[in-house]
């Protein structure tokens, strides 16, 4: 029990401070130390009493003192529902290294547009459009929740814009017929052919196709199951297994004869590669269907580096192809080009888009034809000729 200067019992958590102020604390469920001074004793008691009730019930109500930091941590873990993992997981990464260094410590009733503003305007010349709109979408949201919920009374992100341009959906690359011929003829002479030509044949995102285990292979069926992905964290120089991107990316894939022969080649090699030690390793990631744990054995990774014996990091492709593309003569391109240009050529040869929307795993089939499906000058004069050959049976 606390004492005030008299030596007099006051209550659990408060006591009187040496200057006459009454400190009233108490630890929250998650180990958090909270701590309010005030004048009176009465005051103090009423926060304590208050304060541990919301902490009790997972309340939260507007204080003077409450920081961002703390709002964003409530928002994530209670209110934030309905978005993918993935976005979830990149609200927190800009809002750790992009939004918390400039106002994470200030008092949410204190951030004002100009705070905003000088987060995006920081961003501007290390990071592309998109990732800024992400963070002004997240911080809008964050404060918007914050506002609807009468933590604060205005809004601090009205009229703040970001000025530096998303790339358009025109701008996304994908190899005409001749490049992706062109591309091919020269991968076949590198160490990553395989991968290359396994991603035009199927799709996958690249995180995909580095997770990839030897029982994502159905060698009966002829199928291949995507059900996690694999990522290298640069930051902390780490490999992490995450789940797909969206419950829609677990899906089982029927193979092309030439991407079931690949595979096969590289399961009668998977003796004699060089392996790291690295691929001892066991990693852990949550099944998004059902909530249980999952391992990913990094020793039965389908793809490693031939040199190093350890998984390829994207970026490591990314500059691999950009050598491939000055030695083929084409336009340099990432690694994702190669599913545009996948969904591309499926729809060319006539595909459905709604069996092709389920090929790629997405949620919506509107990003299958906005953002994957890209209309070339060869199939726009191929449609033509077949237009005008069945128009001149009924003229």
């Amino acid at each position: 029990m606390g004492k005030n200067l008299k030596g007099k019992e006051i209550g659990k958590g408060i006591h009187q401070r040496k200057d006459g102020k009454y400190s009233a604390r108490f630890s929250t469920k998650d180990g958090k130390r909270r701590e309010k001074y005030f004048n009176t004793l009465p005051e103090a008691r009423n926060w304590l009493a208050d304060a541990q009730y919301e902490d009790k019930h997972d309340l939260v109500k507007q204080t003077s003192d409450m920081t961002v930091n703390e709002w964003f941590e409530y928002w994530m873990e209670h209110l934030l529902y309905g978005i993918a993992p993935n976005t979830r997981r990149n609200y927190l990464h800009r809002y750790n290294l992009n939004v918390q260094p400039i106002i994470g410590e200030m008092c949410i009733s204190d951030v004002k547009p100009m705070h905003c503003k000088v987060i995006l305007n920081r961003m501007e010349t290390e990071y592309a459009g998109g990732t800024i709109r992400q963070a002004y979408i997240m911080m809008g949201s964050m404060l918007r929740a914050a506002v609807n919920n009468d933590i604060i009374t205005k809004h601090p992100m009205d009229g703040v814009r970001y000025t530096k341009p998303v790339r358009a959906v025109d701008d996304i690359k994908f190899l005409t017929i001749d490049e992706q011929k062109r591309f091919l003829e020269v991968a076949k002479r590198s160490h990553n052919y395989r991968q290359y030509a396994l991603l035009l044949e199927t799709g996958l995102r690249t995180s995909e196709m580095v997770g990839l285990t030897w029982d994502s292979i159905d060698w009966k069926n002829r199928t291949l199951t995507i059900n996690k992905a694999l990522y290298y964290r640069h930051k902390h120089i780490v490999w992490i297994a995450r789940p797909p991107k969206t419950e829609t990316s677990y899906r089982t894939i029927p193979l092309t004869d030439h991407a079931f022969q690949i595979l096969k080649e590289c399961y009668e090699e998977r003796y004699t590669r060089k392996e790291s030690e690295l691929l001892n390793q066991i990693l852990e990631y949550t099944d998004t269907r059902t909530g249980l744990t999952k391992t990913l054995y990094m020793r039965d990774l389908v793809f490693v580096n031939y040199r190093t014996g350890e998984p390829a990091k994207n970026s490591s492709y990314d500059t691999h192809m950009y050598k491939l593309c000055d030695e083929a003569g084409i336009r340099r391109f990432c690694m994702h080009a190669l599913r545009h240009t996948y969904a591309t050529r499926a729809i060319e040869a006539g595909m459905q888009p709604k069996v092709l929307q389920k090929l790629l795993g997405h949620k919506s089939i509107k990003t299958t034809m906005d953002r994957y499906v890209h209309v070339t000058d060869d199939s726009l004069t191929n449609a033509v000729r077949q237009f005008e050959s069945s128009y001149a049976k009924i003229t």
